[in-house]
């Protein structure tokens, strides 16, 4: 068991009037935390892919406590499914695992023999409760929690297929960090098409949907957020600030404030859409590595992967 870390208060931007702490809970040495998810339980679930767990951190307490998900296995993704469980990407076990938010069992779902070494990375379940994945070796797919069925397709540009995200009016899109594009996939039959960002070889990492449907894509290559309007088709793109960003993860909260993590200023940022304005909030640990962002009202959840800790940054 581990015991929470230091807090510490950061001074904001004119943008915000508060000062906003963010709160750091070392978890198990060596463990990696990649992705995190608040749990419906008011825990917090985490991937520590070095270890193989799902880690699950107490905020109140401070503790951590671990899911073994299988020997050989490298999770990477985690979400809140509809049903109350955790669903993980599992890259070394090639499988979508599904651990029970309350008894704590383990079931796994294998991808077909044709996506072999998938490299799973993200998942997000759609309007009618179907979780679509990423395979960066080139795949995405979905599960069918109903019948446990898994299907895998090839992506239509080879590698690359990174972040995943649903709309509110169920569209699914997925971000190539390889393929520099976004896809957008037909929930019906499947079939993936690219569309284009402006800006040529930027490294489209990680995607996530506003309340709007307006999909918000992070540019790991140039230090880019960007965003694509699916009703005109319309890009628009904003340098994060700084003099080497490096855009890894973006989130949008309950309020529509976009959140993202840099790299390049071992910072995360948010930016109000309204105003068109950063906010950075630098991180309290050096090469904090912050891969993936979730959160819920008023709490920002943060895996620190290169610190193995996980953070939070409360933001009401």
């Amino acid at each position: 068991m581990f015991r929470f870390g230091f807090l510490v208060l950061l001074g904001l931007s004119l943008a915000q009037t508060s000062p906003t702490a963010i709160r750091e809970y070392p978890v198990k040495p060596g463990s990696h935390p990649h992705d995190v998810a608040p749990a419906p339980d008011g825990k917090v679930w985490f991937t520590a892919q070095f270890t193989g767990e799902l880690g699950i951190l107490d905020p109140v307490s401070g503790q951590s406590s671990y899911v073994k998900l299988g020997e050989g296995s490298a999770p990477h993704g985690v979400i809140a499914g509809p049903d109350g469980a955790a669903w993980i990407t599992d890259s070394g076990l090639n499988a979508i695992v599904r651990v029970d938010g309350k008894s704590l069992e383990v079931r796994r779902y294998p991808l077909p023999a044709s996506a072999a070494n998938a490299n799973l990375n993200t998942a997000a379940f759609d309007a009618r409760g179907v979780l679509w994945f990423t395979g960066q070796s080139g795949y995405y797919g979905r599960l069918d929690p109903r019948t446990g069925r898994v299907e895998a397709w090839p992506a239509p540009r080879g590698r690359g297929p990174y972040g995943i995200t649903a709309t509110p009016d169920g569209a699914v899109y997925y971000a190539s960090l390889a393929g520099n594009h976004v896809a957008r996939i037909d929930p019906a039959t499947g079939q993936a098409t690219v569309l284009e960002p402006p800006t040529k070889g930027q490294g489209a990492r990680r995607v996530w949907s506003d309340s709007k449907g307006m999909v918000w894509v992070s540019y790991w290559n140039t230090g880019q957020l960007g965003r694509y309007d699916p009703k005109t088709g319309a890009w628009k793109e904003w340098k994060l600030p700084g003099t080497n960003p490096q855009t890894y993860a973006v989130y949008v909260d309950d309020r529509d404030v976009v959140w993202v993590s840099d790299f390049g200023a071992n910072a995360v940022h948010s930016f109000d859409p309204a105003t068109e304005r950063f906010t950075t909030y630098p991180l309290p640990t050096p090469r904090s590595s912050v891969r993936q962002i979730l959160g819920r009202p008023g709490e920002v959840w943060l895996p620190l992967s290169g610190a193995d800790k996980v953070a939070v940054l409360r933001t009401r």
